[in-house]
């Protein structure tokens, strides 16, 4: 699936549509999730930092709300942020600065499936915070962050995922399919985002399958954690 009906990549078309709504990135995430995703960045931040990592690779950084939480709150740590879009990264770089973290945060432009910059087993926590739906190849996506992983060091994954519940799955898709993109279009001015992102979520491997895909890509010990009443799940998986 693809952002617009154009005939650029997945990954052309990722980085074009960040691009375009990064102004208003922020301040549409948190008003279209009631602020519920900041409650998910402290609950991945709380599990990496019992991880005492010194290194951190954050992917799919975007305006960097996940590498600050982690900075915040994990003492000595180094994080590199990477994001396809360079426009989303201006906008994480002010945040960086004006919070006081370029000592410990440097962000980069970089694609997911590509990481040479990234030397092999150099890292000790990898993040991916609402990012791996937008990877152009999944599986190479996953095999790349693996690459950069010492042993024994975990990925931790935050994604969207459709809940189970009937209920609760029908007022979701109210939501995502009717007001999300509406609300998107007003204030970013990218209808097609904001049809693009609840529409992903439904075409991205259930948590299951999710799970199986890290397995198979050398990962043991997936644990899948369910975030309001599976709306989201953080996974946890240990190379």
């Amino acid at each position: 699936m693809k952002p617009y009906n154009q005939d650029q990549t997945k990954k052309e078309q990722v980085e074009q549509m960040f691009d375009n709504i990064a102004p208003t990135y922020d301040s549409l995430n948190h008003i279209l999730s009631f602020n519920i995703d900041r409650i998910w960045r402290r609950r991945v931040m709380r599990i990496v930092r019992q991880m005492r990592p010194t290194n951190i690779i954050d992917v799919a950084t975007g305006t960097a709300d996940l590498a600050i939480e982690m900075a915040k709150r994990c003492d000595g740590v180094q994080i590199l942020g990477v994001d396809l879009s360079e426009e989303m990264l201006s906008v994480a770089r002010r945040k960086i600065d004006n919070g006081g973290f370029a000592d410990r945060i440097r962000v980069l432009k970089g694609d997911a499936e590509n990481l040479d910059f990234v030397e092999s087993e150099s890292m000790d926590v990898a993040t991916v915070a609402f990012g791996v739906r937008n990877f152009e190849n999944l599986e190479r996506g996953i095999q790349e962050i693996y690459r950069t992983l010492k042993p024994g060091a975990s990925l931790v994954v935050l994604e969207f995922s459709i809940p189970r519940n009937p209920l609760i799955r029908w007022v979701y898709a109210q939501y995502s399919h009717r007001l999300l993109p509406r609300v998107g279009a007003l204030l970013s001015k990218d209808r097609k985002a904001y049809d693009y992102l609840p529409d992903s979520v439904e075409e991205f491997p259930s948590p299951d399958r999710f799970a199986l895909l890290l397995r198979e890509a050398g990962f043991r010990s997936v644990e899948l954690r369910s975030q309001s009443f599976g709306i989201a799940h953080i996974y946890v998986a240990v190379k």
